[in-house]
């Protein structure tokens, strides 16, 4: 078994079989096809739909129907919980993917449940009347999305080989815009109503899963490989110490920063264009924004992607994206216009489309082993939801004590920056 587990190559993707489990651990060398980078694609799609277009349209809308004079705080309540949800439940589903030794592999049953769990939470929340109750629906909701996204961004580093990392993570890390600009135009102009709106995207969640789960097979993880399957033991292996594995510490730390910058750029941005640039619908021009920055994201993501893939580089384009978002921030802080508004979308997502289809590569190539690569992708997932936990508390003192929003956009600028220069302490990847 072990001489087995040892060979290198790896089998067709594009197999409706399941591949040959003695594959399960090997470094892929076979590239995939575009059939199964689409159906990543859709599964990616639906796991950010169902999570941003409730955080952006469907729980205010809700929570302002249940309590129209602390609609705010309730909003915080109800996404800060989700989010600490989410903070735990994407490693811990990593850790059981891959410990499942399922005929249909170790990431299809958690797609699949994760999309069905998720699409019941989200129904769940649909038919809540109190705070609490869509509270604890979204919690169910975040639970059962965070164990599909643990299926969906492992792929990549099981069944794709360095050299064609950053164009398929170009195509499904632009599926995060897409989602939430999907989701949008769902919600607001397809259907009408909470309920409707969150149905739809349960339904969806579910539906644009299945081409992936069911059309692209994945070795089986043999029991006498499987890690231990002890609660202390998963436990444990939650902490990736970034002493023993400096490039994994390096490369979160780096996601952290610039994802940090991200939230704070977008959080306040409906206050900004209705206090600093006086736009007359800021709901509208928030989603003309929205467009403007993913139709950019998906025009320099794939072709920079295919770039690295080609030369093998990774960390300078990293510290390229962020310098390029940085300089939308700038854009923001001084020109308080509706022009310049729109210029800083384009340029935030065009550096944003290089930054998703690169940093996921490059951190597929620091996970410490390959064994625990869905729960190491789900540690790294804690640096895109710590921030959104984190923008909150730094961002209103700031608005409030260090110059408003000139104050923010610099602050942003400046945090996005320092995640990209920390890249380069990353030793193990050009």
């Amino acid at each position: 078994m072990k001489q087995a587990v040892e060979r290198s190559a790896t089998p067709s993707p594009d197999s409706p079989d399941s591949p040959d489990s003695a594959d399960v651990f090997a470094e892929p060398t076979e590239r995939v096809r575009a059939g199964w980078t689409g159906g990543l694609s859709l599964a990616t799609l639906a796991v950010f739909m169902a999570f941003m277009t409730p955080i952006q349209i469907l729980l205010p809308l809700q929570l302002e129907h249940i309590d129209p004079h602390g609609k705010d705080t309730a909003l915080s309540v109800v996404t800060g919980v989700g989010a600490l949800v989410a903070v735990l439940a994407n490693p811990l589903a990593g850790a059981l993917s891959d410990r499942t030794t399922s005929r249909f592999g170790r990431r299809r049953p958690w797609i699949l449940g994760g999309a069905v769990a998720g699409a019941v939470g989200l129904v769940v929340t649909a038919a809540q009347h109190s705070l609490l109750g869509v509270t604890l629906g979204w919690c169910v909701a975040q639970a059962g999305l965070n164990a599909m996204l643990a299926g969906v961004t492992t792929p990549i580093a099981d069944r794709v080989p360095v050299a064609q990392r950053a164009e398929v993570s170009g195509w499904t890390g632009i599926m995060q815009s897409l989602g939430l600009v999907l989701g949008a135009l769902i919600t607001t102009l397809l259907v009408t109503g909470v309920w409707s709106g969150y149905g739809t995207l349960a339904l969806l969640t579910v539906v644009l899963a299945l081409p992936f789960v069911l059309r692209h097979g994945e070795p089986v993880l043999p029991r006498a490989l499987r890690p231990d399957w002890d609660a202390r033991a998963i436990a444990r292996t939650l902490w990736v110490s970034p002493r023993r594995y400096p490039d994994f510490g390096w490369a979160w730390l780096t996601r952290f920063l610039i994802n940090l910058g991200n939230a704070l750029g977008t959080l306040y941005l409906l206050y900004y264009l209705t206090d600093s640039v006086h736009y007359a619908d800021p709901g509208t021009g928030v989603l003309i924004l929205t467009v403007i920055y993913t139709v950019c994201a998906a025009l320099t993501a794939i072709p920079v992607g295919v770039l690295s893939d080609r030369r093998g580089r990774r960390k300078g384009l990293v510290l390229l994206s962020a310098v390029i978002m940085a300089v939308a921030a700038v854009i923001l802080a001084f020109l308080h216009s509706w022009v310049a508004a729109m210029v800083a979308a384009a340029v935030l997502g065009a550096g944003f489309g290089v930054y998703l289809a690169v940093d996921q590569a490059l951190v597929t190539q620091v996970l410490p082993q390959a064994q625990d690569r869905a729960k190491d992708l789900g540690v790294i997932n804690i640096a895109n939801s710590g921030p959104q936990v984190l923008a909150p508390a730094l961002a209103a003192p700031v608005i409030a004590h260090a110059g408003g929003y000139t104050g923010l956009y610099l602050a942003t600028a400046l945090v996005t920056v320092a995640g990209g220069f920390l890249v380069r302490r990353v030793r193990g990847v050009a």
